[in-house]
């Protein structure tokens, strides 16, 4: 059985501010400023972990570019109303 694909969205960010932990024990976070979102949106914190290739733990550097996914279940979403795709126009 063909597995369906997820709907996602991609938009560019830049990894603005690192925040070191204000307790011993709690993890780094990242501020990751993402392009095109609304004004008072448009920051997001996370947790500054990411995986490289090999599987090793590495934290994002200030400054540095990142891509920002959103993916849901096809479940999950529905139609546009007012998109041309979604008609089948092109």
């Amino acid at each position: 059985m063909k597995k369906k694909r997820k709907p996602k969205t991609t938009m560019p960010g830049t990894a603005q501010k690192i925040i070191k932990p204000a307790h011993p024990g709690e993890p780094e976070k990242v501020e990751i400023a993402v392009e095109g979102a609304d004004d008072l949106y448009r920051e997001i914190r996370i947790e500054n972990t990411l995986q490289d290739e090999d599987g090793k733990e590495v934290g994002l550097k200030e400054g540095a570019d990142v891509d920002v996914t959103v993916e849901a279940e096809p479940e999950a979403t529905k139609p546009k109303e007012n998109s041309k795709k979604a008609k089948g126009a092109n």
